[in-house]
């Protein structure tokens, strides 16, 4: 673990960890299996608990989008935190899946989940916070969310 400096990376983007949500329906938040944690998909938690809403493509746009994915990348960490107590236990992100409540004739999915590929990047470095991902677009999301994203990572 000596390599891993995520929670120092973290502090040095100055930014918030939301709270981490407690689940609103029959699922686990997050689940260790062996090396592996996966994460339930998560919305757009605000510091105030409140989510972010809103379709991309009609009530937000593209820049819009991008920062509720990064909204989501930081509630998914909140939640490592939360479960985990650090940054620095998650070894590499494996998988990303990212969904987009999107107008059916919005195509830029990959741009909007960057969002949150790019904080993953700046949090655990480029060659072990980029995994592979899918970007795909839903013409709902729970709550009228813009993103939820899930995601599975390695650990120490």
């Amino acid at each position: 673990m000596e390599n891993n400096h995520a929670d120092e990376r973290f502090e040095a983007l100055g930014l918030n960890l939301p709270p981490a949500p407690a689940p609103l329906g029959v699922y686990k938040p997050c689940l260790i299996d062996g090396k592996y944690l996966y994460l339930s998909g998560h919305g757009p938690v605000q510091d105030d608990k409140s989510l972010i809403i809103g379709r991309i493509g009609a009530a937000l746009d593209m820049e819009q989008g991008k920062l509720a994915a990064r909204q989501v990348g930081l509630t998914m960490l909140s939640t490592i935190v939360a479960n985990l107590g650090s940054l620095n236990k998650v070894k590499r992100v494996v998988k990303v899946l990212g969904m987009v409540n999107c107008t059916p004739d919005f195509e830029r999915h990959p741009y909007i989940i960057n969002g949150c590929s790019e904080l993953f990047a700046a949090v655990w470095g480029e060659e072990n916070g980029i995994g592979v991902r899918s970007a795909v677009g839903f013409g709902s999301l729970p709550d009228n969310i813009p993103v939820e994203i899930e995601a599975l990572f390695e650990l120490y």
